[in-house]
């Protein structure tokens, strides 16, 4: 009986990579964008060395591959139907996205365009279970639109119009 040799029981660190750094990162961002923080942890958790993560990265970036604003930007913009401002602030912080990246990323995000969101989030909470009046419908749908980071005075006036737009 022959056996076969798995890699599933060493660890990844313990072998060495087959394909390089590069190949690699050019594969993750084939499936989604990365920032740079995020793509630099998945390399060395693939047990790459630090100068071919680095090595790699660069090249990654000087080919307009990784960008760590447009990758803020894309968040936003696919996102901010459902997130508002602080919670996609503390994503990006998350990801390893610079603090100026993020307040440019979500210069575009402005209070109107917040306010439109809220409110379609609101009227689809809204629709699940309707509440009794302005009060009831601010306790439950409007601590779901903080938990997404909408501000206070968005939340209020999310709540208004979705209350308004059923009641019509």
């Amino acid at each position: 009986m022959q056996q076969r040799s798995s890699s599933r029981g060493k660890s990844r660190a313990g072998r060495q990579p087959e394909a390089s750094a590069l190949a690699v990162g050019l594969g993750l961002l084939s499936r989604r964008a990365h920032s740079r923080l995020e793509l630099k942890r998945k390399l060395s958790r693939r047990g790459y060395s630090e100068e071919q993560t680095e090595a790699a990265l660069a090249r990654l970036s000087e080919l307009r591959y990784l960008d760590d604003q447009s990758f803020a930007v894309g968040l936003v913009r696919r996102r901010g139907a459902v997130r508002g401002p602080m919670a996609l602030s503390a994503e990006l912080a998350a990801r390893g996205v610079d603090r100026v990246h993020v307040d440019t990323a979500l210069a575009g995000f402005d209070a109107a365009a917040q306010l439109a969101a809220a409110t379609r989030l609101a009227e689809r909470l809204y629709a699940r279970k309707p509440q009794a009046g302005y009060r009831d419908m601010l306790n439950e749908v409007g601590s779901k639109l903080m938990r997404r980071g909408f501000s206070a005075n968005v939340v209020r006036a999310a709540c208004r119009a979705a209350l308004s737009g059923a009641e019509d």
